[in-house]
């Protein structure tokens, strides 16, 4: 069987240097038939070179033109959908459904990267002082850089590379190696749009390109999605090095349901949010928190009769709910997180370990997990296990759940079932989580909107895409201008200059 093998992006053109490689295996059949290059420090050094070689010319390319290449990306992207949505399903395993999904909200970071023009609008004031005029521009950082996580491939790209660049950055971008070939299309697809060589450069690798990335003085910015340990490592290197840093880290998001909640609307949510995409998501929700023994009896009964009726399989078939997990050394965390929660004495109401998928014995397939009675300080309600397990935990009253949420190490997302606005508003309210839906169980911002979490799911500032990205991508910088009327000279201020 023929390898294909999977180079970098550099300068315009798919590179394949000779040097260290890794299988990239269809996690539905277990087999690889494709490796990817990792980069050596001399390749990523390429990269970032031809990144600042470009910045100058693509600085001073009017917001307009720049713009106007977002544009056609986004029509190539939506030309070119089935084909990215095939890559995906390949490499990582999510059904084609949920990979157009995945899609579709990187489009919509896309489109509103086109509107740089306005977004980089500065501010303007006459006359701050006598004949003296101020305003404040927003200008490109230089060469910047993007850690992206296996989850989601094109999406999360997206929410870095398009608006750094359309701020008039230029951009390397280091792909996860287990599922590179959308990531690559995507970049291929962007200078067919018109993006000039060296503007985005792709390079795949491990912790090799990573550090280099991070140490390397050229990178002015690093915007990184993944796991938290990775997160605060990210974030403490880079800053040391001198660069602005964004670093989403992990999650343990709870869905609260109430007594008086829609008990059939609440479990239908939490199925696609628990198990969509294999509960690989940074906003699924692996923790319900029912408030009252009534709602968790009426919760578990519900889910347990829903995971009867899922179809596990290939996420090439239409017919499956839930792929496989991405490789097999994460089926075997996962699967080792189930046989954990037994140990530690949760109730297993629905065990996936035993599935078999026909004609896919050798895919990394896990069922549906369902645990009842799970308490806090176990290990499946503590860490983030990223697989289609979700666990029921049993509180008395609202507070108890809030106070869980808030005590937990994560604050990236959660949300509420509930009939009653005084219960919804004091949840929003005070909840310590950064993203939070009431009877949305995923409340993933849009576009135009900033997504990120508290605590440690974030580490920086300012979180990803929408508003927030605008001002990451850029520096402020403030202009006071004054013209004296001709023929008028005015004497020696020793005085601090102010408007009196």
């Amino acid at each position: 069987m023929s390898t294909t093998t999977i180079g970098h992006l550099i300068g315009g053109h798919i590179v394949t240097p000779a040097g260290r490689s890794q299988p990239v295996y269809n996690p539905a059949t277990g087999q690889a038939d494709k490796q990817v290059l990792l980069a050596e420090v001399a390749t990523v050094e390429e990269a970032i070179a031809n990144a600042q070689a470009a910045y100058p010319a693509w600085r001073n390319t009017p917001p307009l033109k720049r713009a106007r290449v977002m544009s056609k990306l986004k029509e190539l992207l939506e030309q070119h959908a089935d084909e990215l949505c095939a890559l995906i399903t390949a490499e990582h395993g999510k059904v084609l459904g949920d990979a157009l999904g995945e899609l579709q909200r990187g489009i919509e970071n896309v489109e509103y990267a086109s509107y740089a023009p306005e977004l980089l609008k500065g501010e303007h004031s006459k006359n701050v002082g006598p004949s003296i005029d101020s305003w404040s521009e927003f200008q490109a950082l230089g060469v910047c850089a993007g850690i992206s996580p296996f989850n989601f491939p094109v999406m999360v790209p997206l929410w870095m590379w398009p608006m750094a660049v359309a701020c008039g950055n230029t951009f390397v971008l280091k792909p996860s190696e287990r599922d590179p070939s959308s990531t690559l299309r995507v970049a291929q697809l962007a200078l067919q749009a018109g993006l000039p060589p060296g503007v985005l450069n792709v390079v795949n690798g491990d912790k090799t390109a990573v550090d280099t990335l991070l140490h390397d003085p050229r990178v002015k910015a690093v915007s990184f999605v993944g796991s938290t340990p990775i997160a605060e490592y990210i974030y403490s290197e880079g800053c040391k090095h001198g660069k602005r840093v964004q670093a989403l880290g992990g999650a343990k998001n709870h869905a609260v349901v109430m007594p008086d909640a829609d008990i059939a609307n609440a479990v239908n949510a939490l199925m696609g949010a628990a198990y969509g995409s294999c509960g690989e998501r940074c906003m699924a929700i692996p923790l319900v928190v029912a408030v009252g023994d009534a709602t968790g009896d009426a919760v578990v009964a519900g889910l347990k009769a829903e995971i009867a009726k899922m179809k596990v399989g290939p996420g090439t078939d239409s017919s499956c709910d839930m792929g496989p997990l991405v490789t097999k050394p994460h089926f075997d965390k996962v699967k080792g997180y189930v046989d954990q929660g037994v140990a530690e004495g949760a109730t297993l109401v629905v065990d996936g370990r035993s599935l078999k998928v026909p004609g896919h014995e050798d895919g990394y397939f896990l069922g549906a997990c369902l645990f009842d009675h799970v308490k806090p300080g176990m290990r499946i309600y503590q860490e983030e296990i990223f697989g289609p397990v979700l666990g029921v935990v049993r509180v008395k009253t609202l507070q108890e759940a809030m106070d869980l949420i808030d005590a937990h190490e994560y604050g990236n997302g959660t949300c509420i079932f509930t009939r009653d606005g005084e219960a919804a508003r004091y949840f929003t309210d005070h909840i310590q989580v950064g993203m939070v839906g009431v009877n949305v169980p995923l409340p993933v911002p849009v576009a135009y909107h900033s997504f990120g979490g508290w605590k440690r799911s974030l580490f920086g500032d300012l979180h990803a895409y929408g508003p927030d990205a605008v001002r990451f991508y850029t520096k402020r910088k403030t202009i006071t201008q004054r013209w004296p009327s001709a023929g008028v000279r005015e004497g020696t201020i020793f005085s601090f200059p102010s408007s009196r």
